[in-house]
């Protein structure tokens, strides 16, 4: 298989605390990756580095064969890495319609028009309509976005980062905060994402990892503690004594 997104020897160092400890990942092509750990774990340190967020204090982060460690994070979401973040990071008063068109504008380096009248813009209106149909928003489309329930929000905030057309996507905690009786919706969503698309998870919800991933790489005190399928972390003994809190 072709191994789309690397790291080699990945730090990341706050003062005298080593947050990411020589991380080696490698995530292959169409890969439904998760990474998981106890809170503190350093998982989501790990995505800010991949994303450019942070910059290591050594180490590669390497995308498609190239380079990007150093690359500032607008460049990453055009070469095909896009995230979501735990705390939605979207614009309460625009409807999702308006959201995933400005999206695609910027996508299509249209970005001096993002402030003129999203109406003028028919055939991004048609694919934005089209991906919030596959997202479910169709019905909402058109609703302002603080309005929506919080689960139609997280939705609405992996809409907005497939917008790009992302080669490899990053969510990080997509049920985090989603009443029980509107996660099964975001489960549902997330476990269809097309097959094209990688996909590395970080989550709590164990329920979602085993359900949704083909490999689990287990990070502890910013160390790659275990990697496998997910048959063989259910199985680990010391992750279920880190991870789980049972007794090894």
């Amino acid at each position: 298989m072709t191994v789309v997104l690397e790291t080699r020897g990945l730090q990341r160092r706050f003062g005298a605390f080593l947050a990411t400890n020589d991380v080696s990942l490698t995530v292959e092509q169409g890969a439904r990756h998760a990474l998981i750990g106890p809170n503190g774990a350093g998982k989501t340190t790990l995505i800010n580095l991949l994303t450019g967020v942070l910059q290591p204090s050594a180490g590669q982060v390497i995308l498609q064969g190239e380079d990007i460690t150093r690359m500032p994070s607008h460049q990453r979401v055009k070469k095909g890495l896009t995230r979501t973040f735990q705390i939605n990071q979207l614009f309460a008063d625009y409807t999702p319609l308006e959201t995933v068109t400005l999206a695609m504008l910027e996508r299509d380096g249209l970005g001096s028009n993002l402030w003129s009248p999203v109406a003028g813009q028919a055939d991004l209106i048609d694919e934005a309509a089209a991906l919030l149909s596959r997202f479910g928003l169709s019905p909402v489309m058109q609703e302002r976005t603080d309005r929506l329930p919080y689960g139609k929000q997280r939705l609405l905030e992996i809409a907005l980062a497939f917008a790009s057309k992302p080669r490899v996507l990053l969510l990080d905690e997509p049920a985090a905060g989603v009443p029980e009786d509107e996660r099964h919706e975001v489960l549902s969503i997330v476990s269809d994402l097309p097959a094209e698309v990688t996909v590395v998870l970080i989550e709590h919800d164990m329920d979602l990892v085993f359900s949704f991933a083909s490999r689990i790489s287990v990070l502890v005190a910013g160390a790659i503690y275990a990697e496998g399928t997910v048959a063989e972390i259910a199985a680990d003994r010391g992750v279920k004594a880190v991870y789980l809190g049972e007794s090894a």
